[in-house]
């Protein structure tokens, strides 16, 4: 099972991706509030997955992404976007984003990309 962190401003998001996530046994490892505390706690538990919302305050999950791989080209990150953030999704695509889920969040869908990423 995959160590994974969730990086979302969003208590109710962290929550839902948590229960999904250990639901299907995966370790959460951490939960940051924002991308620079992603970025911080990304380099202090090495994850093997990420779970990084797109719009979040001090740092958006755009410049977390670039920041992470920058610091390490294999990291995987599934970015969280909302309805509507087609732009962002390109901009992360070349950014080196994994995948990429939408809220409301399937879960099946997350469960799925965490299982690819994780081998």
């Amino acid at each position: 099972m995959a160590k994974i962190l969730i990086v979302d401003d969003s208590r109710t998001s962290r929550k839902i991706l948590r229960g999904i996530l250990e639901g299907a046994g995966h370790e959460i490892v951490a939960e940051a509030v924002d991308g620079q505390d992603g970025v911080d706690k990304y380099q202090e538990f090495s994850p093997q997955v990420v779970t990084m919302d797109i719009t979040m305050p001090v740092m958006d999950g755009l410049e977390a992404l670039r920041i992470i791989k920058e610091n390490d080209s294999k990291a995987k990150v599934i970015m969280v976007t909302a309805a509507g953030q087609q732009n962002k999704m390109m901009d992360a695509i070349k950014l080196g984003a994994s995948e990429f889920v939408t809220k409301p969040f399937d879960a099946e869908a997350i469960l799925k990309m965490v299982e690819k990423l994780s081998k």
